[in-house]
């Protein structure tokens, strides 16, 4: 799938596409570690020609904003594969935890490049949402949340949730699966023991 960037008209022949995704991903490591960075040091990261990064990208602020809607798109991707509407709820729930703590860890900087009310940005964010009110809605009916669960509340402990987790910036897969593991848990069963104080 070709990056959406704002200026796109037609999609990109694959060696372009190859060429763009190897500049973004650079980008996304280069910003990461120096916000201030600059297009010479983000091409030599990603083995161009300070040239082809123009060629590419009219400006800095025109390869953020790439950047930013690549990254959008991999969270929408992210969700869409655990295929939120089909799958066993428990089972969506847990992919979908995990594929969007990885493209958050691996795309923190571009997640975070543009406002949320950016139109390639909010887009993204909207389907998302979209599909998250779905996939609760499906839980409930399901028996995972209570019947009488507020939904809109149970996301926002979610959001809040993932936060957190990408805050403990684990490392490698196992410790990514482990964490969306304690989220689902945490989200569906709490902390407490459920058994109450009796007062």
């Amino acid at each position: 799938m070709a990056p959406s960037t704002p200026a796109q008209a037609k999609p990109m022949r694959a060696d372009t596409e190859r060429t763009v995704r190897t500049i973004l991903e650079a980008a996304e490591r280069v910003l990461s570690a120096d916000p201030a960075a600059t297009m010479e040091q983000i091409a030599e990261a990603a083995g161009v020609a300070r040239t082809t990064v123009h060629r590419r990208f009219a400006s800095r602020d025109a390869l953020i904003a790439a950047l930013a809607a690549w990254a959008a798109g991999r969270l929408r991707e992210a969700v869409e594969a655990a295929r939120p509407d089909t799958t066993p709820p428990a089972v969506a729930l847990y992919q979908v935890t995990a594929n969007v703590l990885r493209v958050k860890l691996g795309w923190g900087f571009g997640m975070g490049a543009l406002p949320t009310d950016a139109p390639e940005v909010a887009r993204v964010h909207a389907d998302v949402l979209a599909a998250c009110e779905r996939l609760f809605a499906r839980a409930r009916d399901a028996g995972l949340l209570p019947a009488g669960a507020d939904l809109d509340w149970a996301r926002r402990v979610y959001y809040a949730l993932l936060h957190e987790a990408i805050a403990e910036g684990p490392e490698g897969d196992a410790a990514v699966d482990a964490l969306a593991t304690r989220v689902v848990d945490t989200l569906l069963h709490g902390i407490g023991t459920g058994t109450g104080t009796g007062t």
